[in-house]
């Protein structure tokens, strides 16, 4: 078995609502990642439904003559029902309990099992890009490396690119996204 996947956290949004497009800044990243991708073989593009994140997986897949596909595991995951003024403690804590889950919300464990499903259907040998949210590409890049949580999370760009090389051996996690290509 071997597959590539490219995790991708989708480019500067107007805010977390599911309806949130890219800003002025986002749009003109999104061009910039779709250059990243001209070099690089992918034979699918699998995008969360979240307008950012379909906004970011556009041009990826144009550049590459692709349909996009969506899949509503790639969603972000709901922390909590409620507003939380601590919220970003509660997400470290919830990177440290993997099973902890706030009213009306996902634990870690929950994310992490729905969005591993999406690379386990993957066929052997496919070269797949997942435009996701950072949330769950700091979890799904658990699956492959347990060191993976919260200062990671934390380390995040907008965009941001992680290459996951899957073999029956293991998987070799990169980051392959660097802040210049911005400029």
């Amino acid at each position: 078995m071997e597959k590539v996947i490219y995790i991708v956290r989708h480019c500067s949004a107007e805010g977390q609502s599911p309806h949130a497009d890219l800003t002025a800044e986002g749009i003109v990243e999104a061009e910039k990642l779709a250059e990243f991708f001209l070099e690089l073989d992918v034979d699918r593009v699998i995008s969360s439904p979240f307008i950012r994140a379909r906004r970011t997986a556009e041009p990826i897949a144009d550049g590459k003559k692709i349909h996009i596909e969506e899949d509503s595991r790639l969603a972000e995951r709901t922390l909590s029902s409620h507003a939380f003024e601590d919220w970003l403690l509660k997400l470290e804590d919830s990177f440290l309990d993997l099973q902890l889950k706030y009213e009306g919300g996902e634990s870690s464990q929950e994310a992490m099992e729905r969005v591993c499903k999406v690379v386990d259907e993957l066929p052997d040998g496919s070269k797949t890009v997942l435009v996701t949210h950072g949330n769950l590409m700091t979890l799904l890049l658990r699956c492959y490396n347990e060191r993976i949580g919260f200062q990671e999370w934390l380390a995040l760009t907008n965009p941001d690119v992680f290459r996951v090389h899957v073999t029956d051996n293991g998987a070799q996690v990169d980051r392959i996204w660097k802040e210049e290509v911005l400029r």
